[in-house]
């Protein structure tokens, strides 16, 4: 089966599947440049400590955590208008990388290309949804992230090809230069995603987005996007720094080791739509967070249990298992579809859920810097492993999905 046959078997055709997909695909290989890159930059050009680095991530997600009141301002703005916007301050923000400056103009200019990043997420799960057809809710978001990390697979080898090649074939010295390069890249990739939403002609419906959306209906939502957000900022901001301090990762590798967990989540994203379309979002909320406490405490402890030649085999394991359960997300996305009444409520609760998970990354980052320097990495990730149980506990309470036609 082709991919546009694909498409027209999950989503409504004529309604701008096909830029929607290229546009998103464009994005992943641009921002799997950047992930795969980034850490390693700030260490070999900056060099930012295990502290510093958690103060970057806090100030970093200060756009996502500001999201509900950004959406707020452009409540009157298209779907996808807003996509176009974030994939153009996106752009714009990692092209000022190139331009020198001390740690507090890194810091400034990421949080730009946060900004971008963090406006397209909510109105890109919007879209996805909203274009799919009936009952084909989680196999679109499925076969969404999958495109995602196809780009971010041939990102994340870009980067590695770029570094092989300017070390070992053209021996070249200054290692800024080579992130440079890397930037440029990035920002014409972002600048191309734009590119593919002018395509499509009048798909952008009317929109009555409320200016500022709280609801009761939504508390056990709210619980589980900060306890998702404490957790997941520990690995994202965490996780690849343990395999370059601890491990000696370089950029190559890790490049590398990026596109290994974009390829793999290639299959595991669509299967985990088809499996939550299956078994219903509630069972996938349970048991992804049961197997996550696992997974964070052997990438805490794997220094401690094990001698190092397979530690290092352990860490990277976890890192893969955990870019794979992140998959999972989607089933949080298909409950709100689930009990949200029109779109609009629906872009506006996930953008409030992304606000609420990002005002506890703000604290997780320096917090969790904190933890590292005083107690040890697994004490870092055994924390995170707590905020995976007690995510399962808030899962624990929300309703069996709706069977299709079925009122509330």
């Amino acid at each position: 089966m082709t991919l546009f046959k694909k498409l027209d078997a999950v989503f409504v055709p004529g309604k701008g599947a096909g830029a929607f997909f290229l546009s998103i695909a464009l994005w992943g290989v641009a921002f799997g440049c950047f992930q795969s890159v980034v850490n390693n930059f700030l260490t070999d050009i900056h060099n930012f400590t295990e502290l510093e680095r958690g103060w970057l991530e806090s100030f970093r997600e200060i756009p996502g955590t500001l999201l509900v009141f950004l959406l707020a301002l452009l409540h009157k703005v298209g779907n996808w208008k807003v996509m176009k916007l974030g994939a153009l301050i996106a752009a714009l923000g990692v092209a000022a990388l190139t331009i020198p400056g001390d740690k507090v103009w890194i810091i400034l200019v990421i949080m730009i290309w946060s900004t971008g990043e963090h406006l397209m997420m909510p109105v890109r799960q919007a879209l996805t949804m909203e274009l799919a057809a009936p009952g084909k809710g989680g196999a679109a978001l499925g076969l969404v992230s999958g495109t995602v990390n196809v780009g971010t697979v041939a990102g994340s080898l870009l980067v590695a090809g770029i570094f092989f090649a300017a070390v070992n074939l053209l021996g070249i010295a200054s290692k800024a230069a080579v992130y440079n390069f890397v930037w440029v890249i990035v920002a014409l990739l972002a600048a191309a995603s734009l590119a593919a939403m002018m395509l499509p002609k009048n798909v952008d419906s009317p929109t009555r987005r409320p200016r500022l959306y709280f609801n009761r209906k939504y508390n056990i939502f709210y619980l589980l996007e900060l306890f998702y957000g404490a957790r997941k900022q520990v690995f994202l901001t965490f996780a690849p720094f343990v395999l370059i301090k601890v491990y000696g990762f370089d950029t190559a590798l890790m490049a590398v080791l990026f596109a290994a967990a974009a390829g793999i989540n290639i299959v595991a994203a669509p299967l985990m739509g088809k499996i939550t379309d299956k078994i219903g979002y509630r069972n996938v909320m349970i048991y992804d967070t049961v197997i996550l406490f696992f997974v964070c405490l052997l990438y805490g402890y794997a220094g401690t249990w094990f001698p190092r030649e397979i530690a290092v085999w352990v860490a990277g394991i976890n890192f893969l298992l955990d870019a794979v359960i992140s998959t999972t997300s989607l089933a949080t996305n298909l409950y709100v579809k689930d009990i949200s009444d029109n779109r609009d409520e629906l872009t506006s609760t996930l953008s409030t859920g992304i606000s609420m998970n990002h005002a506890v990354t703000i604290i997780a980052g320096p917090v969790g810097g904190w933890i590292w320097v005083q107690f040890g990495v697994g004490a870092l990730f055994g924390t995170a492993a707590a905020m995976a149980v007690l995510n399962s506990l808030c899962a624990l309470f929300v309703k069996a999905p709706k069977k299709e036609g079925e009122k509330e």
